[in-house]
């Protein structure tokens, strides 16, 4: 019987979700040696950084990828400028965006100011400006829609500069390296993600 592993990784940023290169863009396999039947669950754009879970368990990628199941994933977000509570409050409301040409209404989304998080310093870093100031936010999401986070952002004139996945209900990155990797077992994922008891 096939043996089910997990991994959480904290991916770095300009990686891809994905184990194989492509152009330019490397993928996870340039940076991790693991099993060659494991593989991402989701995506994180190569731009993102943060949470992402490995596995080669088939049926809990169909459990966390399916929307009824509504998992809450936490960003924090660093942006350009110096964010207003109007700004937030309308992070905070249904807002449509526009998702490769069609309109999607976004709502259930949860947005505050918070200080700046202790994250691992990303290479590059992010360009300081000086005469710019910027905004750390944490945004929770119940759905995961492409780009929607920046989207969003920048639907209320917020750019975002630095985008890092934290968590996925229970489970986090804390205390994470950018690239590090940890298995975990699968009673940690039912439990972190589920609330279940393995």
């Amino acid at each position: 019987m096939e043996k089910h592993k997990y991994y959480i990784l904290y991916k770095p940023f300009e990686i891809l979700s994905q184990f194989s290169d492509e152009g330019k863009k490397h993928g996870l396999g340039s940076i991790l040696q693991v099993e060659k039947d494991v593989y991402p669950v989701g995506r994180l754009d190569s731009d993102s950084e943060g949470l992402l879970l490995i596995t080669n368990d088939k049926s809990l990628n169909h459990r966390i990828l399916n929307p009824k199941y509504n998992h809450e994933r936490t960003y924090f977000v660093q942006v350009e400028g110096a964010a207003t509570n109007e700004q937030v409050n309308k992070l905070n409301s249904p807002m449509i965006l526009n998702l490769k040409g069609k309109k999607h209404w976004a709502q259930g989304q949860q947005a505050r100011m918070i200080d700046e998080p202790t994250l691992p310093e990303r290479t590059p870093p992010i360009r300081y400006r000086k005469n710019v100031p910027t905004t750390w936010l944490e945004i929770k999401l119940k759905e995961g829609k492409n780009r929607q986070v920046r989207r969003m952002t920048a639907t209320v004139g917020l750019p975002t500069l630095r985008l890092v996945r934290w968590s996925i209900e229970g489970l986090t990155i804390e205390r994470m390296e950018s690239g590090e990797i940890k298995s975990i077992e699968l009673e940690q994922v039912l439990s972190g993600i589920f609330g279940l008891k393995g």
